[in-house]
């Protein structure tokens, strides 16, 4: 779940951004956890007397802003959307510039954009970090339990008959495993899993956007997955506990434009955070990624069984 336009970067992102009233387009997919650049899909403008809600150009994003807009609506704030605007670049900017007051973000990878040297793993780690290193304008609210971020994932029938709950368990097993991942997952991985984990894989396969079904079909063991992926849930696949956290925290966090938000807004978002957790993020994701379900009728759904909406 880690950067440069010319002539004709300029002028697509100029003609995308007169369209950017319409909410955008596309981006049912999407990577929560990627921090390089992208051609923006959109602009915002701050509009005075509204929260101006963004997101990224990915159906996760797109949903916790949904859940942020209602709920702040629900508690008499002028709200105004700006949904899929486009890269973290062009979203940060829009945030310290004002443009929009508040992101659901994604703590570890914004503190990675914010310093690519920081080395926070923890949640309380990452977020120290960052409420040093963010510029005046910006600060983040409390982040929730929900986190969408790299995991090393079994089947279900392979953790009972292993007795799999931590990716620590596996070291006793890894070497009769095959491993499927992204093809730059054991350049970056292999060496720091031997060291945290004692882990020495059978073989590296190189799976990419089938690993899930790798693993469903027995062509793999151990799979690198991202933990609100529906797929996870489809194919009854379990998330092997980062004991020794080698995976930085990826909690959901808002971001705000520190004077654009008011004590509401804060105290709105908090509660938010309070309640979202990675297996109802998970849920949610689920229905809009199988179902079909649109974003903001998945939002209302979940604020109101929460008692938030």
């Amino acid at each position: 779940m880690r950067r440069k336009y010319g002539i004709a970067g300029v002028l697509l992102s100029a003609m995308l951004a007169l369209s950017a009233c319409g909410g955008g387009s596309g981006g049912t997919g999407g990577n929560p956890l990627d921090t390089t650049s992208a051609a923006p899909t959109g602009s915002a403008s701050g509009a005075g007397g509204k929260a101006v809600i963004g997101s990224f150009d990915f159906d996760e994003s797109v949903l916790l802003a949904s859940i942020y807009a209602q709920a702040l609506e629900a508690k008499g704030v002028q709200v105004e959307e700006k949904p899929r605007i486009g890269s973290r670049e062009v979203v940060y900017d829009q945030v310290k510039g004002g443009g929009l007051t508040v992101v659901p973000e994604y703590n570890g990878n914004l503190l990675a954009f914010v310093d690519q040297k920081d080395t926070s793993v923890t949640t309380d780690e990452v977020n120290t970090a960052l409420k040093s290193k963010l510029p005046a304008e910006l600060e983040v609210l409390d982040s929730s339990p929900a986190e969408d971020k790299d995991s090393l994932s079994v089947t279900k029938d392979t953790q009972t008959k292993q007795s799999l709950n931590t990716i620590e368990d596996l070291a006793k097993v890894s070497k009769d495993m095959i491993v499927g991942a992204p093809p730059e997952f054991k350049k970056r991985w292999e060496a720091r899993f031997k060291d945290v984990y004692g882990l020495e894989f059978k073989e590296w396969k190189p799976t990419g956007p089938t690993t899930a079904d790798a693993l469903k079909d027995g062509s793999i063991q151990v799979g690198n997955i991202f933990t609100t992926d529906p797929k996870m849930t489809a194919n009854d696949l379990v998330p092997l506990q980062d004991t020794k956290n080698i995976f930085a925290a990826q909690n959901v966090t808002p971001l705000l434009h520190k004077a654009s938000a008011d004590d509401t807004i804060r105290t709105t978002l908090n509660g938010i955070s309070a309640k979202l957790t990675t297996e109802s993020l998970l849920e949610m994701m689920q229905k809009i990624s199988v179902n079909k379900d649109e974003p903001a009728t998945v939002a209302k759904e979940w604020l109101t069984s929460n008692g938030l909406g």
